[in-house]
């Protein structure tokens, strides 16, 4: 779908406490989630103004933003289960 945003909190509201947590505690993960959004503000701006790129590299920044938001869910669930286990 053109211009959904898919900020974290958003895709995935269960782990609202933990991406609030890891933001302000855990600078890798703030930087990661930093480099997340950014890359989802601009394709979302590129999908506004109709795409001005070609679909190559449009591909490639969606690509990007998918390997990321993995990478950022791995650490989101890793968190919570720690903080599960250990309540």
């Amino acid at each position: 779908m053109l211009n959904e945003n898919h900020a974290l909190i958003f895709d995935f509201p269960e782990f609202k406490q933990d991406i609030v947590y890891l933001n302000y505690k855990d600078e890798a993960f703030q930087t990661l989630s930093k480099q997340y959004h950014v890359l989802d503000y601009d394709i979302r701006q590129l999908e506004v103004a109709g795409s001005p790129t070609d679909d190559e590299h449009m591909h490639q920044l969606k690509v990007q933003r998918a390997n990321l938001k993995d990478v950022l869910f791995q650490q989101l669930k890793a968190h919570h289960d720690k903080a599960v286990a250990t309540s």
